[in-house]
């Protein structure tokens, strides 16, 4: 056989090999994806654990939990676009080794202040992970037909993940103590680093220029602060304390705007929100979460206090939300070939704003068929909705862009979703708090404290007792109906808002020439070169 055609055969074998690794290399994202989703809700179920044991107080406990999505969503854009500079398998192996000690310091910290420098780690580690997945994703999959497919598979996990976490956390408490909720990490992560290490490609942007530190440290530093703000806002605190890191966060990030823009080699390149696929994918992104996250808060609290499911029959619940969204994500890819960005999209939020419009019939009486069918339409259009939109911001985005873009997308989620709860949170109190005003026997203070919480309501009518304190429940519990019924509105409002937005996106699903994938490594390939040699 001649060399050029020995040369021949092993680079056909070799993009064969690459073809079948690129799924395996999937694969090892998808965990690492899980991890990161697991993470952010498996300790809800534990804090009354930590709490016995701990002895946090109220400050410390709202570290516990908040601390970690604070941190991840503050560090984004740092990590993302550290990546695209010294190369995000690098950046993603360092997450994933940070991570897995964090996990480890997590399950056996004796004091809250200790669980609270290994929740900040695990926000580190996650900051790290999650944009370096999409953005190898990206690399890896050049084709825009299987890149969708990708997409779609590497969401559905997600949606897997969020889910899984409650019902693991419950499952782990009822049988060991609250830190093995952490410890499960561990053994992903002594799978993840060898194998990442060993199928996982590099690659990197361009490399021009110096690394903007400044830059990077900025849009931290704004985003920690208006992401604190954001979310004291969402927990009802309007104070001093909530109003200076939202002005504090906000004048940081437009200076990390103005410095972007006069940099020759800028850290994020801003002229991508010029593209208005990518604008407009990133404020679909946005809109769904802000209609969406702080809806889901309220509507977890409806099945629990209203209609008085416990926890788990409320995961159980809501399960089919869950199982619609994977279904979405998995269909994802076809439906876009099929429709295109623009009418997925929209058509995604439309089908939201009708689920949403729809859980408008619930109230005091569990309906049962009511809510499976609302929360499978939720499900559906919410998966489809991001799905279409992060796919299109992915494939606006340059390649040597695509940390950085990645850390855009999950920086839109998490800013939506406190927004969202921030939000919604708000119209909901302000429905549901003047119902409570004026019932029968029951004392001003006592119907001001009833106002802050429905669960609050309820400790102040037991209280009372009596008639009084019938009265008062029976009031609580129709005002937060009318609120929840109020705060749909709102939301279907804004998912219609996000549908007429996403008619900016493209008609059709663009698949030019596929670039360069990076290169993978293939089975054999050293054997056979050995062989020829």
């Amino acid at each position: 056989m001649s060399g050029t055609t020995t040369a021949a055969a092993m680079l056909r074998r070799r993009a064969a090999g690459a073809g079948a690794n690129r799924w395996v290399v999937l694969v090892v994202l998808c965990v690492s994806l899980l991890l990161v989703a697991l993470d952010a809700t498996v300790l809800h179920v534990a804090v009354p654990a930590v709490t016995e044991d701990l002895k946090p107080g109220a400050i410390e406990l709202l570290w516990i939990v908040d601390v970690y999505p604070l941190v991840c969503a503050s560090l984004l854009i740092l990590f993302g676009t550290l990546g695209d500079r010294v190369g995000r398998r690098r950046v993603l192996l360092l997450g994933y080794g940070l991570f897995g000690v964090a996990s480890g310091v997590a399950a056996v910290a004796d004091t809250a202040q200790v669980l609270i420098l290994a929740r900040a780690l695990l926000g580190v580690g996650g900051a790290m992970i999650m944009p370096a997945t999409l953005s190898i994703l990206r690399q890896v999959f050049p084709d825009r037909r299987e890149r969708a497919l990708a997409i779609g598979i590497w969401s559905a996990v997600a949606a897997v993940g969020a889910a899984v976490g409650p019902l693991l956390g419950g499952f782990l408490l009822e049988h060991f103590w609250w830190g093995s909720v952490f410890l499960v990490n561990i053994p992903l992560m002594l799978v993840s680093l060898p194998v990442g290490r060993l199928l996982l490609p590099e690659s990197k942007g361009s490399g021009e220029g110096p690394w903007d530190v400044v830059g990077a440290l900025t849009a931290a530093a704004g985003l920690f602060a208006l992401v604190l703000g954001v979310k004291r806002l969402g927990g009802g605190e309007l104070d001093a304390f909530t109003a200076i890191p939202l002005v504090l966060g906000a004048a940081l990030l437009v200076l990390f705007v103005r410095r972007q823009r006069r940099r020759t080699h800028p850290l994020v390149d801003l002229r991508m929100f010029a593209r208005p696929a990518f604008s407009t994918s990133v404020g679909c992104i946005v809109l769904a979460m802000l209609a969406l996250v702080g809806l889901e808060l309220i509507a977890a609290q409806y099945l629990q206090l209203v209609l008085g499911l416990s926890p788990l029959e409320t995961g159980l619940r809501l399960l089919p939300l869950t199982i619609a969204a994977m279904a979405a994500g998995l269909a994802g890819a076809r439906l876009l070939r099929r429709f295109g960005p623009r009418l997925m999209v929209s058509a995604g939020f439309c089908l939201t704003a009708l689920a949403v419009l729809l859980l408008t019939a619930m109230g005091d009486a569990d309906n049962t068929g009511l809510l499976v069918f609302g929360f499978v339409l939720l499900g559906f259009g919410l998966e489809t909705t991001l799905f279409g939109a992060y796919e299109s911001m992915l494939s606006e985005a340059p390649p040597e862009q695509a940390g950085g873009a990645a850390a855009i997308g999950e920086t839109s989620y998490q800013l939506g979703a406190g927004i969202g709860i921030a939000l919604l949170g708000s119209v909901m109190n302000a429905a549901y708090t003047p119902g409570l005003s004026g019932v029968p026997g029951v004392p001003e203070a006592a119907s001001r404290s009833a106002g802050h919480s429905l669960g609050e309501a309820y400790e102040v009518a037991g209280r009372l007792g009596g008639p009084a304190g019938v009265a008062l429940r029976r009031a609580a519990q129709d005002s937060f109906v009318h609120g929840l019924h109020v705060t749909l509105l709102v939301s279907a409002g804004l998912l219609l808002l996000g549908a007429v937005m996403a008619l900016r996106l493209p008609r059709t699903m663009q698949c030019g020439e596929a670039p360069e994938a990076v290169g993978l490594p293939a089975p054999r390939e050293v054997a056979e070169s050995r062989v020829s040699a």
